[in-house]
């Protein structure tokens, strides 16, 4: 399926979604096979991987490709540039959503998990943008820059009512690298953005239970939880012409959490 109305078009583009058999990930790479756009994804695991692939794009009448890649290995950003670059002359869209959690009080926090948290959720976003950077450039043109669509979270721009320290120091930073990248990347017509989701379907977040959704009703304005439009209608625009001159900004997905504060 693609969008009649040339300003929100995708077709023919190419897009890398990190972290994409699941939650927003999945949403995401879902919105955008359905417009046309050849959607690479990648999990730890490249045959469950490749399964939910072919769910996705049986879903989305779309082409979705599955790729591995474990962001806790240093190594992975650079071994997954190369496997791209093996396939794709070029990089259009590239959405860093791949993430990890770790909650729980201050005395039981462990160098290991501050470590892997930093390195799925702030160590590998900066590390792909650098590696896929000549794809990028290679994808721009003048007026339909190539973009970074970074997926951070509500819980880098406040402080929860739980402890969850590695995770929002994390989402924290990777808001700052988006502000960062967006201007040292704009000169190549690349521009750079972030999401920051409050609370969606995911693995980290259970929004379907009714305790759940009575408690999100309490402090969310819109009175529920994302739903997968939410998460593919701003994505669509930031990668389409129209949001072709927004650059460097963090933009809050939270159903008006965030604004009321």
């Amino acid at each position: 399926m693609t969008t009649a109305d040339p300003l929100f078009s995708l077709a023919g583009k190419t897009a890398l979604v990190t972290g994409g058999t699941s939650g927003i990930g999945a949403m995401i790479a879902t919105g955008l096979a359905k417009r046309g756009v050849r959607t690479y994804v990648t999990g730890r695991d490249l045959s469950r991987t490749s399964e939910v692939a072919r769910q996705l794009a049986q879903d989305s009448d779309g082409e979705v490709i599955a790729l591995a890649a474990d962001f806790a290995d240093a190594s992975s950003p650079s071994a997954l540039a190369a496997k791209l670059s093996i396939r794709e002359n070029a990089l259009h869209i590239l959405v860093n959503n791949a993430g990890t959690n770790c909650d729980g009080d201050l005395a039981d926090l462990t160098e290991e998990a501050w470590d892997e948290v930093m390195a799925v959720n702030l160590r590998a976003p900066i590390f792909l943008v650098k590696m896929l950077t000549p794809m990028l450039k290679s994808a721009s043109q003048p007026g339909d820059p190539a973009r970074v669509v970074n997926v951070g979270s509500i819980g880098g721009l406040h402080v929860p009512n739980w402890e969850a320290h590695p995770y929002g120091a994390s989402k924290a930073a990777l808001h700052q690298i988006t502000r960062s990248l967006a201007k040292s990347l704009g000169k190549d017509n690349i521009t750079v953005n972030a999401i920051a989701p409050g609370p969606f379907p995911s693995k980290m977040h259970d929004t379907t239970s009714e305790a759940t959704r009575s408690s999100i009703a309490t402090y969310i304005p819109a009175g529920r939880a994302g739903e997968a439009e939410d998460a593919q209608g701003v994505v669509i625009f930031l990668a389409s012409r129209a949001g072709a001159y927004v650059n460097g900004h963090v933009i809050p997905l939270d159903g008006g959490y965030i604004g009321a504060l």
